[in-house]
């Protein structure tokens, strides 16, 4: 029997660990092939290549975020194949699965929570005597004299994870093992009881052997693997093991890095001071999720949150420099309204996490949180992703702004691009880091930009156009905190930072007089000592000068400010930036590399 496992990933890069895991327990039994595709890609192509493979069987693997994509290709593939079998899983149809047998008629059966078993059981019904009343965790359909009846078995015990096969050693995945990311779990369930998520329904943690889960790390990392994101909700609830696990990925990475989702708050002492002195820089990232810092919405959604110890861990880890964190914030919980939101934005933003994720709370189906919807006043979208649109305490308009602070924070905060600017606008301008976004991403919505595409340089000169209207606008107080000198000198570095080749054109129009630009660059030539020991021992002759650097004046000692945060405007700085150095400078990648000339007021030409 011709099985085919499907799912429609969020982009090309994910791969569907739920596939793997039910081909791993019954692909020795059926002929089995994974067909992986993209939410992205047009129905018809998929339904195209599906029925090129011939399946008696296909099972699509369903989420919030691929569901409306996944019903348009089964509509389709049941016109052209009456006679194949259509069956779904996954967390968005574990969850009212009987409104989904009856909103998608085309399907035959539904897998209703932990899958491999259930799936491998399934199959051989339909193989053989077609006995679907004793097959535990599905929902099917029975036709009766006059009418077809939908019937939902009783749920399946929990499987032993110990005596489950590895997802990971399939060869036709090597090839791609360097190119995707490649989803791993060590555990399942989860300890918490957070109202808003679907782990808090399943009680209790498992957990994979341990020889065997490191085992397959070692093996995808001999086979190519670059990421490996472990799926595990709290990987580091059991200190000891986390310990381990830790130790022995810092020890065998050989280049591979590891994404994880942590529990800041019960992380112990011994744990991060391990990792302080251990870990090699880039080779972990943190996902951290805080969602709020108000009491009040913590205890509403039962979710325990030791704000003081989440902060201590967050800390450690950046003082450390060897781990980048990924810290969740969720716009729309109970007992949130606008002003608590900002302060929890605010709270978050202070810890300076590489990157801040705003998300909207939704409204999954099996949430304690969704059945409890009407005691705060939400209402939702009806399909997925069942994003709230409002609540008693945050009514859509809210919602609206602050989804435009999401926007501008994505743009220029999450992605790296402006980050000594953004620095200086949130610590010394504006009265708080949301407050900034906030104004901006109203400015940018006010302007249209949320409906084109942005180019590096339009990123720069918006930023720059919603400034220079801020500093003519804005209230006395706030207009003189703004030193719109400080601020281009700032974005110009940040925007010379942001390539790896000289670039071609900048946002702003360079004005230094030629025979100053001359005269700068003999001097850096002649004089390489003025700049630093590490400029000296470039050697760089005129020519190679001219042809690998850009230099600017910045009005302001930089190099003062980027180590103290002082401003001091009795130096000014040239800036020289030096790209795709040759020789023992040669880099697979190249980047940027800064040089700074402090300049005294007095030695300036007139011109300047």
């Amino acid at each position: 029997m011709k099985v085919v496992l499907s799912t429609l990933n969020a982009k090309y890069i994910h791969t569907s660990l739920a596939l793997r895991c039910l081909k791993a327990f019954s692909g020795e039994q059926f002929d089995m092939e994974i067909a992986e595709y993209t939410i992205k890609d047009p129905a018809m192509n998929i339904v195209s290549d599906i029925f090129s493979r011939k399946p008696e069987v296909v099972g699509f693997s369903c989420y919030i975020w691929n569901i409306n994509e996944t019903i348009t290709v089964i509509n389709m593939l049941r016109k052209i194949m009456p006679e194949v079998k259509i069956i779904l899983g996954g967390p968005e149809v574990s969850y009212d699965t009987e409104y989904w047998m009856k909103r998608i008629p085309e399907v035959d059966f539904i897998v209703v929570g932990e899958g491999e078993e259930t799936f491998h059981h399934l199959l051989t019904e339909i193989e053989g005597a077609g006995k679907y009343h004793m097959v535990f965790g599905i929902a099917y359909r029975k036709q009766r004299a006059d009418h077809v009846e939908i019937l939902l078995n009783p749920g399946r015990p929990k499987l032993d994870l110990a005596t489950l096969p590895s997802p990971h050693r399939f060869q036709e995945d090597i090839p791609h093992l360097g190119s995707r990311v490649v989803y791993f779990e060590t555990s399942r369930g989860c300890p918490f009881s957070c109202q808003f998520c679907l782990s808090s329904i399943e009680v209790g943690v498992r957990y994979f052997d341990m020889d065997r889960t490191k085992a397959d790390i070692n093996y995808l990392i001999d086979s190519g693997a670059k990421l490996i994101k472990f799926v595990d909700r709290t990987f580091n609830i059991k200190r000891d093991y986390a310990l381990e696990m830790f130790k022995f990925l810092i020890e065998n990475h050989r280049g591979c890095v590891f994404q994880f989702e942590i529990t800041a708050d019960i992380m112990r002492p011994e744990v991060l001071d391990y990792l302080a002195e251990h870990a090699p820089p880039g080779v972990f990232r943190f996902e951290i999720g805080v969602q709020s810092t108000n009491d009040p919405t913590n205890e509403a959604v039962q979710r325990r949150q030791n704000w003081s110890k989440l902060v201590r861990t967050v800390t450690k880890v950046k003082e450390s420099g060897k781990i980048d964190q990924h810290l969740d914030l969720i716009a729309g919980l109970p007992l949130e309204n606008y002003d608590t939101f900002r302060g929890t934005f605010n709270d978050v933003f202070a810890l300076g996490p590489e990157e801040l994720q705003l998300g909207f709370l939704k409204m999954l189906r099996g949430t304690g949180l969704r059945r409890d919807a009407d005691k705060w006043g939400y209402i939702y979208m009806d399909h997925s992703p069942y994003e709230m649109l409002g609540n008693d305490l945050m009514p859509f308009g809210d919602i609206v702004r602050i989804k435009r602070v999401e926007d501008v924070l994505e743009k220029y905060w999450n992605a790296h691009r402006m980050d000594r600017t953004l620095h200086y606008l949130v610590d010394k301008v504006f009265p708080s880091a949301f407050d900034f976004f906030q104004s901006f991403g109203d400015y940018w919505e006010c302007r249209g930009w949320q409906k084109i595409g942005h180019q590096l340089e339009d990123l720069f000169s918006r930023l720059w156009a919603f400034l220079t209207e801020f500093k003519a606008s804005a209230a006395a107080e706030e207009a003189d905190k703004l030193d719109l000198d400080v601020v281009l000198g700032l974005m110009k570095y940040d925007y010379f930072l942001n390539h790896n080749f000289k670039p071609r054109k900048t946002w702003w129009e360079f004005t230094m007089d030629k025979a100053v630009w001359i005269g700068w660059m003999r001097r850096l030539v002649e004089r390489p000592e003025d700049v630093s020991e590490a400029f000296v021992a470039l050697g760089l002759n005129e020519k190679e000068l001219h042809k690998h650097t850009v230099i600017e004046m910045i009005p302001f000692d930089l190099e003062q400010y980027l180590e103290t945060g002082e401003i001091n405007k009795n130096s000014h700085t040239l800036l020289a930036m030096l790209y795709a150095l040759g020789g023992g400078e040669r880099q697979a990648k190249p980047t940027p590399k800064p040089f700074m000339l402090k300049v005294s007021t007095e030695a300036l030409p007139a011109s300047m």
